[in-house]
This record gives structure tokens, C-alpha cells and sequence, in this order.
């Protein structure tokens, strides 16, 4: 691929090394991984348990610092970043996790109103009708007002999702968001991510053990060993 397209790619790795632990106990997790992402697409990380998927995710969403290779996220090189560069990319981004991290005394529409970091009491109406509006894309609709308490372990993962694409971000990094899901919520919240690839541009890195959403990726990484052992495009 040349560099013309590396350049205007949402998310290129090249030469991707990762070491966890120091002295005798450190050892390489990543091995010269590289990646370059088409805008819009959605790309799945598979791989045994260990394999390597969920640091190669972390380091491309700016939630880990880039030890050795280049890693670059909307435009910036994030080797060497410095803490309020990477504040500023990580609010363009929206994170889905396999832990919802909901707050257990906000309602599902406040709950999403968070990703926008809104700070105060007092949201704007347009930021509470987003907060809605998106909610009732995920099927939420009818427990806009519910506490967490009060929803299934699969409306709870809905409610994560929800907040991670209220900001409208450009990408989205999720890690076995379907994990707490049925298979059909599972695969209507993969489904969403596509559809919103494909009408926004919103592009969507997923790590996931699951074979049910694999028909609508994009492009299948697999990773063993820290390695990158087979790299396919679907369609």
C-alpha cells in the first residue's frame, strides 16, 4: 500500500513492538505488527486468548503508550505523544468494552450523556435528545429512564454502546462488545457499527471470539503470539 493512502488512513501501524514487565521479567508481547485501516470499514482481531489482540487494540486507541514502532492514529504518530495530544485524539474516539463501567446511579440516558463529557448538571436539550436518539437505535427506546439496576446484562452492554457513539467519533475501538449479548443483540449492535460505517464514515476495530458476527467484518486479523498470522479481506 503506498503511502499516499497510509497518510489519510484512519489508524496505520508499522513496525508494531510491545513489551509487558521490566528486567528478567520482561518479555515481548508484539511482534513488528503491521496494519494500515480503510476509513469506514469495519476490522475484526481474532485470535486465541493471549494472542496479543486486545494490546495491539489498546495501543491503536491511545489508551497505551507506543514503546517501539509507529502507530498512527487520525493523522498524529503516537509515539512520543504527549498526555494532552492524547486527550484531545481519545475524544474523537468512542471505546466499547466488555464491561459496560455504567454508572449504577444514572439513569441510561445520563449514562450516555458521559460520553459526551459533559460536565455540570444542566445538558442541553439537543445533548439529552442525542442521548435519546441513540439509545432508541440500540433498541433502548422504552428504558431511556431505567438505572442499570434495573436492565439486563444485554441492555446494559446497549447503554455502553450507546455512549460510545453519542460523540459521533470517527473510530471505534471495541474489545468482545457482544460478549454479554444474545446473538441476535449481538449481532444488531455489529450490525449498527457497520450501517454507521457506511453513512458516516465511522470506522470500527473490534476485537471478538465471535463467530456469529465474522460474516459481517470487513477484514479478519488474526493474531497468534503476538504475531499477525492471517490477514483477510471479505468483500
Amino acid at each position: 500500500m503506498d503511502d499516499l493512502s497510509n497518510a489519510t488512513a484512519p489508524v496505520a501501524v508499522k513496525g508494531l513492538n510491545h513489551w509487558f514487565g521490566k528486567g528478567d521479567a520482561r518479555k515481548q508481547a508484539i511482534w513488528d505488527v503491521n496494519v494500515t485501516v480503510a476509513k469506514g470499514s469495519l476490522t475484526v482481531l481474532m485470535g486465541p486468548s493471549g494472542s496479543g489482540k486486545t494490546t495491539v487494540l489498546t495501543l491503536m486507541g491511545c489508551l497505551r503508550d507506543v514503546q517501539d514502532g509507529g502507530v498512527r492514529l487520525l493523522g498524529h504518530e503516537l509515539n512520543g505523544i504527549s498526555e494532552a495530544q492524547a486527550v484531545m485524539l481519545r475524544r474523537q474516539l468512542g471505546f466499547i468494552f466488555q464491561a459496560h463501567n455504567l454508572h449504577e446511579s444514572l439513569t441510561a440516558t445520563q449514562n450516555v450523556l458521559m460520553g459526551l463529557e459533559v460536565h455540570g448538571r444542566h445538558n442541553s436539550a439537543q445533548q439529552v435528545q442525542a442521548a435519546r436518539h441513540v439509545l432508541q437505535l440500540v433498541g433502548l427506546g422504552d428504558r431511556l429512564d431505567y438505572l442499570p439496576a434495573n436492565l439486563s446484562g444485554g441492555q446494559k452492554q446497549r447503554v455502553a454502546v450507546a455512549r460510545a457513539l453519542v460523540s459521533n467519533p470517527k473510530i471505534v475501538f471495541a474489545d468482545e462488545p457482544t460478549a454479554a449479548l444474545d446473538k441476535d443483540s449481538g449481532k444488531s449492535v455489529v450490525e449498527m457499527l457497520k450501517a454507521l460505517g457506511q453513512q458516516r464514515g465511522t470506522t470500527t476495530i473490534m476485537v471478538t471470539h465471535d463467530n456469529r458476527i465474522l460474516e459481517l467484518a470487513d477484514r479478519i486479523i488474526t493474531l497468534e503470539d503476538g504475531r499477525i498470522v492471517s490477514d483477510e479481506h471479505q468483500h
